[in-house]
């Protein structure tokens, strides 16, 4: 099973990227942070919703540094038909990130988000940091899209353990007291929680 520390499987697949057809490679942003997303299908309901969000939000994610992949079995025609007629209404500009082709679903397997049953891949987010480690791994019920704020969070919260080592309390924001651990805080974290809370 996949999990959080483990190098993130590679893999190379067609795209839909800002008018053409290309090649993405998630080894090629290598040295970077990649925020990976699996959707269950162009021409859905809660998919162009969570696509649209994250793409309204883009610049904010390349100043931290992040990179946006988003998977679905459709192919590289189906997501240049769907950016067309729906996504480009919904983004001014239209959508700034790969739209990656998995139409035999290897990458959803090897991420464990494909679903044999309906072959789409199920709604899931990795977030995998300069070093091609997954950091984070987010599962949903394919009607329920991602809280974008909260992805947001999980980025800074995990950005900031990377160049600090100090560990992130529940609830976290830029700005609020982190936890200097150690075994001289054992039994004690209500002392810092208190403070913070």
């Amino acid at each position: 099973m996949l999990k959080v520390g483990q190098k993130a499987p590679d893999f190379k697949a067609g795209a839909y990227f800002k008018d053409s057809f290309k090649d993405v490679q998630l080894s090629q942003f290598k040295g970077q942070w990649v925020a990976l997303f699996f959707y269950p299908g162009d021409f859905t309901y809660i998919c162009p919703t969570e696509i649209a969000s994250i793409a309204s939000r883009y610049d904010e994610l390349q100043k931290l540094g992040v990179q946006v992949l988003a998977v679905s079995t459709d192919s590289s025609f189906s997501h240049k038909a769907w950016h067309d007629q729906e996504l480009s209404k919904m983004v001014p500009g239209g959508i700034p990130f790969p739209l990656v082709s998995d139409q035999n679903g290897s990458i959803g397997k090897a991420y464990e988000v494909y679903n044999e049953e309906a072959a789409v891949n199920n709604r899931g987010r990795f977030l995998i940091d300069p070093d091609g480690i997954i950091q984070s791994i987010e599962l949903l019920n394919p009607l329920a899209g991602c809280h974008v704020g909260e992805l947001f969070r999980q980025i800074k919260a995990l950005q900031h353990l990377r160049d600090t080592g100090e560990a992130i309390p529940a609830d976290w924001e830029p700005g609020k007291v982190t936890i200097k651990h150690g075994p001289g805080l054992v039994g004690r974290v209500w002392e810092v929680w208190k403070t913070e809370w």
